[in-house]
């Protein structure tokens, strides 16, 4: 291909993004794909450090336009020195989020200005958009008691029902006004169910644009 391809994995708490990514990666791997897969925060080396300050320092008090920013100094870096570059050699990119999570997370569960917040994405993301963006749907109650179970709470997991609450409904809002390019694919028991789903959407569209 002349062009990669560049999709993205999001959703709640829980929902076993990263799982999903990471099977859809090995597979494709194995396929004999040129592929990388990568993460937001901390795809980078400075990515590495900003998501240490996000997420995992209690002790720093982080004002939400200054969590904004870092998240989106985050991706400036990341789509610049990583994904840019993987795209333009032919790539397929997989990407644990990106500004979907921004709008969703910062717009919708923090109320932020969603104006503010797309100008300065903009700015981050230098054109760039994803191609498809996996959403994988799990209410509020199942996503935070799975999230607990798999690590120790981070700073975005530690914040109220009512946050990630409007944090579910505003990807949902997303999807529908993203004209098919955000698939939403509710979590099933079992991880191998979903991942049945995954796969078929993602390669789905490989296929479609190889």
């Amino acid at each position: 291909m002349s062009r990669g391809i560049f999709i993205t994995f999001e959703g709640p708490e829980g929902c076993g993004k990263s799982t999903q990514s990471s099977r859809i990666f090995q597979d494709l791997l194995s396929e004999g794909h040129d592929v990388l897969h990568t993460q937001e925060p901390g795809g980078t080396e400075l990515g590495g450090k900003i998501r240490d300050l996000l997420l995992l320092r209690d002790d720093i008090r982080l004002d939400r336009t200054a969590e904004l920013l870092l998240f989106e100094a985050d991706r400036a870096q990341h789509v610049e020195e990583m994904i840019k570059p993987a795209i333009e050699e032919g790539k397929i990119v997989l990407c644990d989020r990106f500004n979907t999570a921004t709008f969703a997370y910062q717009g919708y569960g923090l109320g932020m200005d969603m104006g503010l917040i797309r100008n300065v994405d903009e700015t981050a993301c230098a054109g760039l958009v994803p191609d498809l963006t996996v959403l994988l749907d799990i209410d509020v109650e199942t996503g935070l008691m799975r999230a607990g179970k798999t690590s120790s709470a981070d700073r975005m997991e530690k914040r109220s029902k009512e946050f990630h609450s409007k944090v579910r409904a505003g990807y949902l809002s997303l999807a529908e006004e993203s004209g098919g390019r955000i698939k939403v694919i509710k979590v099933v028991d079992g991880v191998d169910k979903t991942y049945e789903q995954v796969k078929k959407v993602v390669y789905n569209f490989i296929t479609a644009n190889n």
